[in-house]
């Protein structure tokens, strides 16, 4: 469905976040005219009204009858496309879409490569951008990331980076090269079982002609054997990681002690990257050399610095264990203070608390909703550790605990929402407390087309 397609229709927009301004904004440009309805929360009525006086603005929730009164909804991502009243609507003939499928029907020739995993998605999506633009390739750098497809529904660019979240990757494609750099559980509470979580990130394969996937996760490699033009990162005879270089075969190119975004997978993200260049026809090898100019992106693994004898490591991004685990590997050799803990989505502990239990690091201090179930496991393993009710909290023992010229670093494994709006504020928070400011580290460089 175009947008052009629309019109004449009673068109619902549900959510007023970036994704629903984005939509709101390009269905205006082409249909002026249109009659739109948005459905967004009550605190979000007056500011809406100012963004188009043309809209009606409904605050609430909408039912399946308030649904079904509308032809077409387009929603943001954040609304689970499993909601019962969305599914109800839908089977009473409303036709449900999303900017990012608008964007697809308005931009079908576009060289995409869409990029999405459970984690590394973002800096690998960011990496192919960088790496695209240091030869000289106009790239789109978008989606999930941080900009709505919509908002560059009429750029032009010859390569287009685009990340999706599990909650977009049903809405793409076609895509020329899809990319899975991970793949473990995670948003149980919008998919609501991780079976399903599993096939709608899955669903990107379906959409992609040729697909990449990391090597080194069996259970990834098994769910996409059967893609036709499948195509693996991570492995001896294309890009991988071995004795303390990103090589290309035999070849050693760039040695990951020069890269400034920390540890062992963030390497393997860049050989997702340089893959996914060669596989859509530019020259890897010559760009190898600007992953040393390359930013860590905020809130994964970001160092922000050193303050009153402690360095301090915002990895606020990392609400699953395996991504906390990740971050202490990337760490390992280092006396570490780390703080887990959040929002309490059920994800399973076994495997971090195993880890712990093998190779702990000098503490851990779990705080948040669930930081008492965290530690109950740790403590029944006989793996030591500090308990806090806030990040706050945390952040003050840590310094305590933690030995001059040692690591604090924030990795919990888990979402912000028992505290915080996002990760982004959660991160900020940290900064905060650590003595940053925290507005310097939420950039991300280089969004849009570059």
């Amino acid at each position: 469905m175009r947008i052009a397609d629309l019109d004449g229709k009673r068109v619902a927009i549900w959510g007023f976040g970036r994704e629903g301004r984005a939509a709101i904004t390009a269905i205006r440009s082409r249909l002026p005219q249109l009659s739109l309805t948005l459905f967004c929360g009550e605190a979000e009525t007056a500011a809406a009204s100012a963004f188009d006086p043309l809209l009606v603005v409904r605050a609430q929730e909408p039912d399946a009858i308030a649904l079904s009164s509308f032809d077409v909804v387009v929603k943001s991502p954040g609304i689970s496309a499993y909601k019962p009243a969305l599914v109800a609507a839908q089977e009473a003939g409303v036709r449900v879409t999303s900017g990012t499928a608008l964007w697809f029907a308005e931009r079908p020739d576009a060289r995409v490569v869409a990029i999405t995993g459970t984690k590394g998605k973002s800096t690998t999506t960011a990496l192919l951008a960088h790496l695209a633009r240091s030869l000289g390739v106009r790239t789109a750098l978008a989606g999930n990331i941080g900009m709505p497809l919509l908002e560059l529904v009429d750029a032009s660019a010859e390569l287009w980076a685009i990340e999706f979240s599990s909650f977009q990757t049903g809405e793409a494609g076609p895509v020329e090269l899809g990319v899975i750099t991970s793949l473990y559980e995670e948003h149980l509470d919008w998919h609501g079982s991780r079976e399903r979580y599993i096939a709608d990130k899955l669903k990107l394969a379906d959409a992609s002609r040729q697909l990449l996937v990391n090597a080194g996760q069996p259970y990834l490699l098994e769910r996409t054997a059967l893609h036709p033009r499948r195509r693996l990162f991570g492995q001896v005879e294309g890009w991988h990681v071995a004795g303390g270089f990103v090589r290309r075969g035999a070849q050693p190119v760039f040695d990951i002690s020069r890269l400034r975004a920390p540890g062992e997978h963030n390497a393997l993200n860049a050989c997702a990257a340089l893959t996914a260049l060669d596989i859509m026809g530019f020259d890897a090898l010559a760009a190898a050399e600007a992953l040393a100019s390359f930013r860590p992106l905020p809130h994964r693994l970001q160092p922000l610095g050193e303050r009153d004898g402690f360095a301090w490591i915002n990895d606020s991004i990392a609400t699953t264990p395996q991504a906390t685990l990740a971050a202490l590997g990337s760490l390992a050799g280092k006396q570490v203070t780390v703080i887990v803990g959040g929002h309490d989505r059920g994800l399973d502990w076994h495997d971090f608390v195993a880890a712990m239990k093998a190779h702990a690091p000098h503490a851990i201090v779990a705080q948040g909703a669930n930081g008492p179930r965290i530690a109950k496991a740790l403590r029944d393993a006989g793996v030591a550790v500090e308990e806090a009710d806030t990040l706050a909290a945390a952040a003050q023992r840590a310094r305590v605990i933690t030995p001059a010229g040692g690591t604090i670093l924030l990795s919990p494994g888990a979402p912000s929402f028992d505290q915080f709006h996002d990760y982004a504020e959660r991160g900020r928070r940290f900064a905060e407390l650590a003595g940053f400011d925290g507005h310097d580290i939420t950039g991300i460089d280089g969004m849009g087309v570059h």
